[in-house]
């Protein structure tokens, strides 16, 4: 592999032939300030280049500035990233773009977090030289992202996100010059354009143009009303993310801490999702095992590969892109869902409470739960089986918000008996995890025969779309795993094409599974952050006493008491739903 060497800031590094100035810099542990820059590493997906202009660097015999992060190192380059003609270049760009930028900074969402502002601190901005015409774009305010694109400054990193790794195609940079802004295909509405709400725009997005929706003052006003009975249940990827917002090391465990936390914000239960994660891999792993069995006996018509339905944006993408094959995806909720009908029935029914003065709130890596939760069909008499989605950046503001010390905190454990849960439940969490548990399970209802070798590592991993055959004691399943819309589609249009040989598939929408959901601590590209999330939820796995979801001994009582067989009459009634053609015709006036 040819290599080159160059000179940055008196500094000399060795690099591959084209190579950036800005990867090189890095190389060096040299800071090179960007808006733009959107490197997600091993996921090879690079961001719309040279867009802000404030990685602008001096090159040695070049009469211009040269922006670092498209311009390739040559033997011999001499490179000065922070020269006096540097800093005051960047601090024109960023003038500039400032000029047109609203200074609501005290009430905006990001504020804190945010590429602007930080940057402007550390170029030392204090006055703004130039004055004109402002942006002025209405606020669009969905069922799970605020876009306020008065503060979209073009970086285009959230369209990058959306096209080239997701394939949504909701984002789009349009018009020119001065009224160019990111936005959607004739001015429609997030809800009416193919958005899944995955959030990967707004993970990514550096300043407020792109933000969740924030319910954190519903749940504060539900907390205080004391007429209400106010239930909480918490997403496996939360507990390895969480303790990021408290600077503690990624992948940290938090589930004790995170549990005492939210009894002392005043929820009267403080249950765990990774119960209903059990409960869905019954529902599920049942489904599979029938469809399997008809197959196996002939019936050539049943609907395979099974398609996993645990993760709503991936549902919105499908129902969006693919109407055709809605009947192919297992019917079971998500666990989200699973666990708001139990709570609002079979747990309101034991504590006497009626369902309209339970509040169920649920943490989630996710910003897609706040529109599934949303759905018409997950609500009983316009009553939602989940009232409210927050995010685990939420939670984090909200434990902030009362003073709680999150770290001196002792360990408790959820509440029962929907918080009991093992170790299938929690690797949920991640991408290959739900076909895993599905296998742990399936694998000894199949051949009633113990399973030894608990760990599939087969269908562990972080490449987009990995595939792997399990023996079921002769019967050999094949198993198909994506994470990342695009890589979906890929699968999809393999079955649409009838080639695909898979028996059973697992989408997750964000790369990596809900680790990296758009509702996690922002990591800014880190995938080191992502991988030891990854790793921690296999840590989890491992350290519990339970590990197959049919061993639960919660679920299996509750089958006995209430619900019946999995894919019973009651558990169709109350666990599984139905899929929607959501495909738009968008009609273009011509004349």
């Amino acid at each position: 592999m040819e290599t080159i060497k160059l000179t940055i800031d008196n500094k000399s590094v060795e690099v591959v032939k084209g190579t950036t100035i800005l990867s090189a810099a890095h190389k060096l542990g040299i800071s090179i300030p960007t808006l733009c820059h959107l490197k997600m590493h091993d996921l090879n997906i690079h961001n719309k280049p040279g867009s802000c202009r404030i990685c602008i660097v001096e090159i040695e015999g070049r009469r211009n500035l040269a922006p670092a992060c498209v311009t390739e190192c040559a033997e011999g380059m001499i490179v000065q990233t922070s020269s006096v003609r540097v800093i005051n270049a960047r601090r024109t760009v960023l003038e500039l773009i400032l000029s047109d930028h609203p200074a609501d900074c005290l009430t905006c969402a990001k504020s804190g977090n945010c590429e602007l502002q930080n940057l402007a601190v550390r170029l030392g901005i204090r006055e703004l030289h130039y004055n004109g015409e402002k942006s002025n774009y209405q606020l669009e305010v969905s069922a799970s992202i605020v876009r306020d694109m008065n503060k979209c400054i073009m970086c285009r990193r959230c369209e990058t996100m959306c096209n080239e790794f997701q394939t949504v195609g909701a984002l789009y940079a349009i018009e020119r010059g001065f009224p160019a802004v990111v936005s959607t295909a004739f001015n429609q509405t997030l809800k009416e354009s193919p958005c899944t709400f995955c959030g990967q725009c707004v993970a990514v997005c550096p300043v407020g143009a792109l933000t969740e929706v924030d319910f954190t003052p519903k749940v504060i006003r539900a907390l205080a009303d004391k007429k209400k009975t106010v239930v909480v249940q918490v997403a496996p990827a939360v507990r390895v993310a969480l303790g990021e917002e408290f600077g503690m090391e990624p992948g940290t465990i938090v589930t004790g801490k995170l549990t005492t936390a939210l009894k002392n914000l005043g929820f009267d239960y403080v249950f765990d999702t990774d119960w209903s994660a059990d409960l869905t891999i019954m529902e599920e792993g049942t489904e599979l095992i029938g469809r399997i069995t008809k197959y196996l006996n002939g019936d050539k018509d049943v609907k395979l590969p099974l398609l996993t339905s645990c993760c709503p944006a991936w549902v919105n993408f499908f129902e969006y892109n693919f109407p055709e094959l809605k009947e192919i995806p297992s019917t079971a909720k998500s666990p989200q869902q699973m666990f708001g009908a139990i709570a609002k029935s079979y747990f309101a029914d034991k504590i006497n409470v009626k369902r309209e003065d339970m509040i169920v709130v649920s943490v989630m890596p996710c910003l897609a739960k706040k529109y599934e939760c949303a759905r018409d069909e997950f609500k009983v008499n316009d009553n939602p089986d989940v009232d409210y989605s927050i995010t685990t950046r939420e939670l984090a503001h909200l434990i902030k918000l009362v003073n709680i010390d999150f770290n001196s905190l002792e360990e408790t454990p959820f509440d029962s008996p929907l918080g009991e849960s093992t170790g299938a439940a929690v690797i949920f969490g991640t991408t290959g995890g739900v076909i895993e548990a599905a296998c742990r399970t399936a694998y000894e209802l199949i051949t009633k025969k113990k399973l030894e070798r608990i760990d599939f590592t087969e269908l562990r991993g972080i490449k987009g779309i990995r595939s792997a055959t399990i023996d079921f004691d002769g019967l050999k399943l094949n198993i198909g795993i994506a994470h990342g819309l695009s890589n979906a589609r890929t699968l999809l249009e393999q079955i649409k094409n009838g080639v695909c040989e898979f028996h059973a598939i697992e989408v997750m929408a964000c790369p990596g599974g809900c680790i990296n959901g758009g509702g996690q601590p922002l990591h800014h590209g880190n995938t080191d952050i992502v991988e030891a999330r990854w790793d921690a939820i296999y840590e989890a796995d491992r350290n519990m006493p339970i590990r197959k979801s049919h061993e639960n001994p919660s679920i299996q009582k509750i089958y006995k008491e209430f619900l019946g067989a999995p894919c019973g009459h009651k558990s169709h009634e109350l666990l599984h739903t139905h899929y929607f053609d959501k495909k738009l015709v968008v009609e273009v006036d011509l004349d």
